[in-house]
């Protein structure tokens, strides 16, 4: 059985769980190799198995070699006691996070109505935390990714011009990265000029690109399933003062955060880092989202970098550094890199010019 099921076992053990079923598709994919968009795990001590319908059992025994394929047929209340019964399960965790009420119902009303004596258990982040900490294959693919963004983002720079919609540029960027072998980007790429760039999850519209505004670039790639995540804020010929002292604070609390980051160190106090360098220039208030967040088959996961962050620091994860300044009517800077722990300090992945 491959390492990462071994070790949620361990993380099973100490909870006092006799099984994990595993619905969100991160999850699944990490712990089993199964790429397929339909499916359940089921990981007790004893027995690993992947449910999925007939659609995708024969990818899941090619992709997941390591687990039992179940055949499922129909809604869950039709095959879930077969799958449930023979096996020593007295308390049954669920992934509190992704199953809606209506699934966590018909699984709790199939084991009552099949007179199974298991407890069902939500629980959070059991597997996500494992995810966390990447292995050296993974962070290759995620290296992968992010040289692909770094291209687009030079890309950027040579394409973008006066008159360009902000839905021009996201797709040239899009379309630059997959003709190179990405895969789908892991979210819709933000393109946010002028006033725009005051909203962070901005969606690129028609509005042209004008000189001397900031205009904002968020983009990604997809490597082997493995994603990356990048921002660069840009202005066309000439920029004003506003512009400069804004990019030179956000820059100053991106260095200073990267430079803070060490394995061990809470990531409530790197945050804290680079929100006071904003704070001490006056804008504060204008920081109104964390620092940044992991990166791996997903492109928000553990560990989170915020105010309320419970995360400690740990050799090998990879999470974006990203501060950033929104200005209402005028618009705003963010500059997002990614970054390893690797031998305790940060070492920054993407390499695009700021």
């Amino acid at each position: 059985m491959n390492r990462r099921v071994t070790r949620l076992r361990e993380k099973l053990a100490e909870q006092g769980l006799d099984a994990l079923w595993i619905s969100q598709p991160e999850n699944r994919r990490y712990l089993s190799g199964f790429f397929g968009t339909a499916g359940f795990l089921l990981i007790s001590q004893s027995a690993a198995i992947l449910a999925t319908d007939f659609r995708y059992t024969e990818q899941a025994a090619r992709e997941a070699p390591d687990f039992q394929i179940f055949q499922s047929k129909g809604e869950i209340p039709a095959w879930l006691p077969s799958l449930l019964g023979g096996l020593p399960i007295g308390r049954l965790a669920l992934e509190a996070t992704d199953l809606t009420m209506a699934t966590y119902h018909r699984i709790a009303d199939t084991v009552k109505t099949a007179g199974l004596p298991i407890e069902l258990v939500a629980t959070e982040g059991i597997v996500e935390r494992l995810r966390a900490v990447k292995e050296a294959q993974e962070i290759y693919s995620i290296t992968g990714a992010a040289r692909l963004a770094d291209a687009a983002a030079e890309h950027c720079r040579t394409v973008i011009r006066r008159g360009m919609t902000e839905k021009d540029l996201a797709w040239e960027m899009e379309k630059f990265m997959r003709e190179r072998g990405s895969g789908p980007t892991p979210f819709s790429l933000i393109v946010a000029c002028g006033p725009n760039a005051a909203m962070p999850h901005h969606h690129p519209t028609t509005r042209s690109i004008e000189l001397g505004e900031p205009v904002i670039i968020d983009i990604g790639a997809n490597v082997d399933g493995y994603l990356s995540d990048l921002s660069r804020t840009v202005c066309l010929e000439r920029q004003d003062r506003t512009y400069d002292k804004l990019y030179n604070i956000v820059l100053e609390a991106q260095l200073a955060a990267i430079e803070y980051v060490q394995a061990g160190r809470p990531a409530v106090e790197v945050d804290q880092c680079a929100r006071d360098v904003i704070t001490r220039a006056g804008y504060g208030e204008a920081f109104g989202h964390g620092l940044g967040h992991g990166v791996g088959l997903a492109g928000h996961e553990a560990p989170r970098l915020g105010p309320l962050s419970d995360a400690i620091l740990e050799e090998n994860m990879v999470f974006t550094v990203e501060p950033g300044i929104y200005i209402k009517d005028w618009g705003g800077i963010r500059i997002e890199d990614m970054v390893v722990i690797e031998n305790g300090k940060a070492r920054v992945i993407t390499q695009s010019r700021k």
